[in-house]
C-alpha cells in the first residue's frame, strides 16, 4: 500500500520532511478494523509529533484523524462489520492514518455521519474526542446543566474550539464566552454559537468584566502560559480549568487561594493505556455522528486541500504550523 511518513524528524521545510512509500498492508488484532483511508484531517499533533519524535527505525507513518471504509475485520470485531463506513481519531502508539489503509482498535471508532462526506467527517473524530471528554470529564459539566455558570474558552476558532463551543450550546445551559482575535476568527467563532466573543490579544480580566460574568469554568486551548495569571483572577472560587496545550511552566500554586481545580485533557489516553473504559470514544463518536446527521452539529471543516500527496500534506503542516488555520483542514484519500 501507499504511505506518507518520515525518516527524520524536523522542520517541514527540508526537502524529504514528508517522502511517499510502498508499505505492506498492517495485520489486524482480534479487536481491529482494516479501513480504506478515504479522508483525513490535520491538528496540532501531527506537526508535534513530525517536528519533535524521530522514528524508532525506518519511516514513521503519521496522522490521527480519519474517515473510511471497512474492507476487513479481526475475529473478535462485535460493533462492526465490512462495507461500514466509520471515522476516528486513531492511538498515537500505532502506525497513523497517512496511508492506503490503516488498523484501528473498533473500541475507538465510531460511524461516519450519514450526511457528512468522508473529508468533512474526518475534520471531527479527534476535535470531538478532546471537547466531550474535557467539557463532560474533565470539567464534570453534566449534560443539560450549568445554568447561570459561564464556560471561557480561550482559542474559540481552532478545531477543538470550534465543536466545544458547539457542545456547550447543545448539551448544556452554560453561558459560553470565547476568544478570537481576527475578524474571520471572531466570525467563525460566532458561526459555531458563542454568547460573547472577546480578543485574546487585549485584557481578557477587562473584558469579562465587562461582561458583568466570572467563569467557574475555563478551557485553556491554547496559551495558557500567557494567559494563566488572568485566568486565575477571572475564575470562580472553587473554579475548575482545564487545558490541553503543553506550557513550559505555569505556577498552579497561584490557583490555591480560590481552591481551583486543574484537568489536563489528552483524549490519546484511553488507547495509549488501553483503560477499562476505553469504550466510551466509541459510544461519544456515535453521538456525535447522530448530531450531525440530525443537524444540532455542524462540521467543522474549513478547507479541503485536495488528493493526499507529499506536497498537499505538507502544505496542511505548513498551514498548521502557522497558527491560523480556521477549524479543520482535511484532505481526501491517495487517488
Amino acid at each position: 500500500m501507499k504511505a506518507i511518513g518520515y525518516k527524520k524528524n524536523g522542520a517541514i521545510g527540508a526537502a524529504d520532511s514528508l517522502v511517499q512509500f510502498e508499505t505492506a498492508i498492517p495485520e489486524l488484532g482480534a479487536r481491529d478494523l482494516l479501513v480504506e483511508i478515504k479522508g483525513i484531517s490535520m491538528n496540532p499533533v501531527d506537526v508535534k509529533i513530525r517536528s519533535n519524535v524521530a522514528p524508532e527505525s525506518g519511516l514513521k507513518i503519521i496522522g490521527y484523524d480519519a474517515a473510511g471504509l471497512i474492507k476487513q475485520v479481526g475475529s473478535k470485531v462485535s460493533k462492526f462489520k465490512v462495507g461500514d463506513e466509520v471515522f476516528y481519531a486513531g492511538d498515537l502508539t500505532r502506525p497513523g492514518t497517512n496511508s492506503e489503509f490503516h488498523a484501528v482498535d473498533e473500541r475507538i471508532v465510531g460511524r461516519k455521519p450519514k450526511s457528512l462526506d468522508f473529508a468533512e467527517a474526518a475534520a471531527l473524530p479527534l476535535t470531538s474526542i478532546t471537547a466531550w471528554e474535557l467539557l463532560f470529564e474533565s470539567l464534570g459539566v453534566a449534560e443539560g446543566q450549568g445554568e447561570g455558570e459561564s464556560l471561557l474558552i480561550i482559542g474559540g476558532a481552532g478545531g477543538v474550539g470550534s465543536i466545544l463551543i458547539q457542545l456547550a450550546k447543545k448539551l448544556t445551559k452554560l453561558n459560553v464566552i470565547a476568544t478570537a482575535s481576527r475578524p474571520d476568527t471572531i466570525a467563525w467563532t460566532q458561526k459555531m454559537g458563542a454568547d460573547h466573543v472577546i480578543n485574546h490579544r487585549e485584557s481578557l480580566v477587562d473584558q469579562v468584566k465587562e461582561l458583568g460574568l466570572q467563569p467557574r469554568y475555563v478551557a485553556s486551548l491554547n496559551g495558557t502560559e500567557q494567559h494563566f495569571p488572568a485566568i486565575v483572577e477571572l475564575i470562580k472560587p472553587r473554579g475548575h480549568m482545564a487545558l490541553i496545550d503543553d506550557p513550559k511552566s505555569i505556577d498552579i500554586l497561584k490557583g490555591k487561594q480560590k481552591a481551583l481545580h486543574f484537568s489536563w485533557e489528552f483524549m490519546f489516553t484511553r488507547s495509549m493505556f488501553q483503560t477499562d473504559d476505553i469504550e466510551k470514544q466509541h459510544e461519544l463518536l456515535n453521538r456525535v455522528s447522530k448530531m450531525i446527521d440530525e443537524g444540532e452539529l455542524i462540521s467543522t471543516m474549513t478547507n479541503n486541500l485536495g488528493l493526499l500527496s507529499v506536497d498537499t500534506l505538507k502544505e496542511a503542516h505548513i498551514q498548521q504550523e502557522s497558527g491560523r488555520v480556521i477549524g479543520k483542514n482535511v484532505l481526501n484519500g491517495f487517488a
